[in-house]
């Protein structure tokens, strides 16, 4: 009996210890289910705000709180972490509008009917804001087979949203269709290149009536007239630093500043890659050559314009005409200038969204006096929208600079920024 007595309390302590270890030791740490999908929405923002080359697959683990090798369990590689994202949000929106089409294919109503699709896209858009800038600008970095299929899912919603504005406006030509169908969806996807603060049922409000607005635009057959006449190509640039920063302008403008190097780019000016460090001291300086150069075209054609303005509301429609010429004339310039800051040393690129921001601040202010039932920054999300459709409907156009395509991009910005009242008058007018 003894004995049981001493083996029961051997038992006891037994158990007592081990539960007591127990109890101290670390609890083991549970992979959570949807680790997969929290990695990607990281990645996902991170190659959004910065592009595909400046982010690491370290500092996206390390955001998750885990380590690199954890990682590649879920993705092999970055390009893979990147298509994931890029084709994810193409079938998001898609996917979006798609349903919301199904969904209103009893209503009647045309325009009821083109309000639900636009809808589903804002609201997909405003719920991505912080990633869905991805496949805007990033995606030449997909291969041909994956680019094509978030093509397809964009065009997708194009064709859809087209269909609608066709039975609510069966009159319009197929290209003219094409074209606001693109500049409606431009306008929804502009808010992903700012951070601009505002309540989510506001910006869906404010967006749906400017898609509004440029379903109604009317585009034009002629156009306004360049201030000055067409001339002869004239004499070559000597400069051998201007040569370069041409070359470079366009080499980034095709392939992607991180697809460029400067031994390319040297010798598409004729110059070896030793001759190029004596001019910049690195690409990077190139780029911001490049982008300081953009602002300072926009600069100028700014101040220009309000010299010559006496209200605000024909300083604004001076300034998108302006605008619009600019971008047809230098689009390799403008493209580079909106989609590769990412790139740009700290220093530079502090100091170059400083000045894109006082550039929008300067339209908005305009935009404040002639409508005065915005507020602050309401007009900065519509000149945001305004400037944005320029380089997405010159894409479409092929920055072909004929007055009637200028004249219907500069259209489209006065509708985004004036609503109906802009459909009142004749861009064409102000030449």
């Amino acid at each position: 009996m003894a004995e049981q007595t001493r083996a029961g309390s051997r038992a006891t302590r037994t158990r007592s210890t081990a539960r007591t270890a127990t109890e101290g030791a670390p609890t083991p740490r549970r992979r959570p289910k949807n680790r997969k999908a929290q990695i990607a929405a990281v990645a996902a923002e991170a190659f959004s705000e910065r592009g595909y080359h400046s982010v690491g697959i370290d500092e996206i683990a390390a955001a998750v709180g885990i380590s690199g090798p954890a990682l590649y369990r879920h993705f092999p590689n970055k390009y893979a972490l990147f298509r994931d994202a890029a084709l994810s949000l193409g079938t998001t929106l898609g996917t979006a509008v798609a349903e919301a089409d199904a969904a209103c294919a009893s209503i009647a109503d045309p325009a009821e009917r083109l309000d639900r699709l636009l809808l589903a896209a804002i609201r997909t858009t405003v719920e991505c804001r912080r990633t869905a800038g991805l496949y805007r600008w990033e995606s030449r970095y997909l291969t041909a087979e994956d680019r094509d299929a978030v093509r397809r899912e964009i065009w997708g919603v194009n064709r859809r949203i087209g269909a609608a504005l066709a039975a609510l406006r069966p009159e319009l030509p197929e290209p003219d269709n094409v074209i606001l169908s693109a500049a409606m969806l431009s306008v929804v996807g502009s808010i992903t290149a700012h951070r601009a603060p505002l309540a989510n049922r506001r910006i869906e409000r404010l967006l749906l009536e400017a898609c509004r607005s440029v379903a109604r635009v009317r585009p034009a057959t002629t156009g306004w007239s360049h201030d000055e006449p067409p001339r002869a190509p004239g004499l070559a640039v000597a400069n051998k630093r201007e040569v370069l920063l041409h070359e470079a302008i366009l080499l980034f403008y095709a392939r992607g500043y991180h697809d460029v190097s400067i031994e390319e780019i040297g010798a598409a000016a004729g110059i070896n890659a030793s001759g190029v460090y004596r001019h910049f001291a690195s690409k990077a300086d190139l780029l911001a050559a490049a982008f300081h150069r953009a602002a300072d075209r926009l600069a100028v054609a700014v101040n220009g314009t309000l010299a010559d303005s006496t209200t605000p509301a024909e300083a604004l429609r001076s300034l998108t005409r302006v605008y619009v010429q600019l971008s047809f004339a230098r689009s390799e310039l403008m493209v580079v200038y909106f989609t590769e800051i990412g790139n740009l040393p700290d220093s530079h690129r502090t100091d170059l969204r400083n000045i894109q921001r006082l550039n929008v601040e300067e339209w908005a202010r305009l935009l404040g006096e002639v409508r005065p039932d915005l507020s602050a920054v309401e007009c900065r999300f519509l000149v945001h929208a305004a400037l944005n459709l320029v380089l997405d409907v010159g894409r479409l156009l092929h920055f072909d600079a004929t007055p009637a395509n200028e004249t219907r991009v500069q259209q489209l910005m006065l509708a985004t920024l004036l609503g109906d009242t802009a459909l009142l008058a004749d861009p064409a007018a102000d030449a």
